[in-house]
């Protein structure tokens, strides 16, 4: 038995184009997936950060992840989120191929959100305000921008100059770009998102966006959510612990709100879990998971609309497989 192919982050990418990982997740759901069935994931805590165990099967195909979450990496140069993914057969699990967790989570995870606001979003939604300037928020861009008419990118981050060169990475791809700032006019830097827990973290202003993406490790909220127009589309990706969110309690009191999965999410999506414990709202104000959307099931109301992600398994079986499949393609066309 031959050793299985490794599939790099350029390899996935050229593989599995972004447009096709939102096609293959819909096709996916459609076809009968259910994101309730699954094993919760095991989070290990290390002294490191996190490990995350994530199995799943479906289809042809069975599968892990082993990620780890290193809150230290970035200031070492390194990626937060690193990673790898075994592709096993679905009949025998023997393994088919690795690939590199990192980038599969990277490109899975913008997908999912482009696939919500797919059925989401107005559909002449252009403007973009994205929180973070990390792999997660060029991914949302680039994801977003395939499902709608992108023109136009609002970038708010803790750094000014990340914040720049954010922008003119969007430029760069013919959108028209700016910054809006991390806090509120006449506070200090020092108490905008990211502030430690604690603290009154002046919010910042997500602008007149129709569709904002929040990509960051902030464990509190990053704008009042009161700011937020009717039919604005909320994307919230940045946590997956039951004590950290991005969004507040009158934002999701106020929105349709959709998850990947009830279950995971009433386990570790903080936008949710805090706002529950508050007595804010109910698990029955979740409004449906991405099945039921997709299939019609649930419709967007008068109010913003919220879909909130903590990154689940089957995602990342799905779209592993769909990069196995064309690199057999590809490799029987040579």
């Amino acid at each position: 038995m031959s050793a299985p192919p490794y599939l790099d982050g350029p390899a996935l990418r050229e593989l599995v184009p972004m447009a096709t990982a939102v096609r293959v997740l819909e096709e996916a759901l459609l076809a009968g997936l259910d994101p309730e069935d699954g094993p919760q994931r095991p989070v290990v805590e290390v002294p490191a950060g996190q490990l995350l165990l994530m199995p799943a099967a479906w289809g042809r195909f069975t599968g892990i992840k082993v990620a780890g979450v290193a809150p230290g990496n970035p200031a070492r140069g390194l990626p937060r989120i690193c990673g790898t993914y075994l592709l096993m057969d679905g009949e025998t699990l023997v393994p088919l191929a690795v690939l590199d967790g990192a980038a599969l989570t990277a490109l899975r995870t913008p997908a999912v959100s482009a696939l919500a606001v797919r059925h989401l979003a107005a559909e002449d939604a252009g403007h973009l305000t994205v929180f973070g300037t990390g792999p997660q928020a060029w991914g949302h861009v680039e994801a977003l921008r395939a499902v709608r008419p992108l023109r136009r990118v609002s970038v708010v981050a803790r750094d000014p100059a990340r914040a720049e060169e954010f922008a003119a990475r969007c430029a760069a791809a013919g959108l028209r770009a700016d910054t809006l700032p991390a806090t509120a006019p006449g506070t200090a830097p020092a108490a905008g998102y990211g502030a430690p827990p604690g603290t009154a973290p002046a919010l910042a202003d997500p602008g007149q966006a129709g569709l904002v993406a929040c990509c960051t490790t902030s464990r509190t909220p990053l704008f009042d959510g009161r700011m937020i127009r009717d039919g604005v589309t909320v994307i919230a990706v940045g946590s997956h612990e039951p004590d950290a969110r991005e969004i507040d309690d009158d934002l999701v009191a106020r929105s349709t709100v959709v998850v990947e999965a009830r279950r995971a999410a009433l386990a570790e999506a903080g936008d949710l879990v805090i706002p529950i414990r508050n007595g804010t709202i109910t698990s029955g104000h979740l409004a449906g998971n991405l099945a039921d959307l997709v299939t019609g099931a649930v419709s967007p109301g008068p109010g913003p609309r919220v879909f909130k992600s903590v990154g689940m398994a089957w995602e990342d079986l799905v779209v592993a497989g769909a990069a196995y499949e064309a690199w057999l393609r590809a490799r029987t066309t040579r």
